[in-house]
């Protein structure tokens, strides 16, 4: 008899992988994509074959398979695929650790190859370009130039940025603490200019944005122009209009936003020397692996000046 939607065992499968995320720190946002997947995948099993529906016990790796196969036909790029099969993994990896099952079927499945796609990267002087075009006049002004000073400086993402708050900022020692992905925080050591441009905007234009509600102020760094603590659409906009204003001098930053600063932190410190584990740890990368993209970066750089350099190229 078919399973009904009262008598199915997904939605406790579902439930039970959801607090093995919840358990492991991961992050907010991968947490609801892999929901996501897996309740597609759900979906799939139970009208796959309405007369005889796929519980989770019974999915083996000739399921996936058809299921991988019918995203492809239907147009799916290999980084879906590949991103809804590892949170498969994830599920059956579950269901094995509460006794649901003895084995992993998703492990069996190799993901499609990803295209390889290096960062975008942008040059030192199209960074200066970039940051030097922010004035110092108005409160926002300045709170852009504080903002980006520091996203450039430490590499932080934009989630990164939006979410610390005043106490993150360690003038003596430096350095900011940063929440990162996970919950794990990290210190990172900020550059003179970053704390400049962190000085000026904390003296002369925050105090200025700053809006008390019922006694209370917003505790967050980087204020928007009602006083709340920005959002990561915020930080993309106005990157985004400050890159236009300097592309008259750099072309190159058409394709500017915030993690393109991200890429060219961790860039133009492989450039100068440092090491690939420090770039992780500054990153919070949690493996070495995500890091070494920067190194392909850097090989194709170096490809490319040879091609035009060398007589013989």
């Amino acid at each position: 008899m078919p399973a009904t939607a009262e008598t199915s065992s997904w939605p406790a499968a579902l439930e039970a992988f959801d607090r093995d995320l919840a358990r492991r720190a991961v992050a907010e946002k991968t947490r609801a994509a892999y929901g996501a997947d897996c309740r597609h995948f759900a979906a799939w099993a139970r009208e796959f074959d309405p007369a005889h529906p796929t519980e989770p016990a019974q999915v083996d790796i000739r399921t996936l398979r058809r299921y991988a196969a019918g995203l492809s036909e239907h147009g799916a790029a290999p980084a879906t695929i590949a991103r809804r099969l590892a949170a498969l993994r994830g599920l059956f990896r579950s269901q094995m650790e509460i006794g649901a099952r003895g084995d992993n079927p998703a492990e069996l499945l190799s993901s499609p190859k990803k295209p390889q796609r290096l960062p975008r990267v942008l040059k030192a002087t199209e960074v200066a370009a970039l940051l030097d075009s922010i004035p110092a006049t108005t409160p926002l002004e300045l709170r852009d130039r504080g903002l980006f000073e520091l996203a450039y400086a430490c590499g932080l993402r934009a989630e990164e940025l939006v979410t610390l708050d005043l106490e993150a900022i360690d003038f003596d020692a430096e350095s900011v603490r940063v929440e990162g992905k996970g919950g794990k925080t990290r210190l990172v050591p900020v550059g003179e200019h970053a704390l400049g441009a962190l000085e000026r905007y904390l003296e002369r234009a925050r105090p200025a944005l700053a809006v008390e509600t019922d006694g209370a102020r917003d505790r967050a760094l980087f204020l928007s122009k009602s006083g709340r603590r920005l959002s990561t659409s915020d930080v993309r906009r106005r990157l985004n209009g400050w890159a236009r204003r300097a592309m008259s001098r750099s072309p190159g930053l058409a394709q500017a936003h915030p993690h393109a600063l991200r890429h060219s932190f961790a860039t133009h410190l492989l450039d100068g020397g440092a090491d690939l584990r420090a770039i992780q740890e500054l990153l919070g990368h949690a493996t070495i692996s995500t890091t070494q993209v920067y190194t392909r970066v850097e090989s194709a750089r170096l490809r490319s000046t040879y091609s035009r350099a060398h007589p013989r190229a």
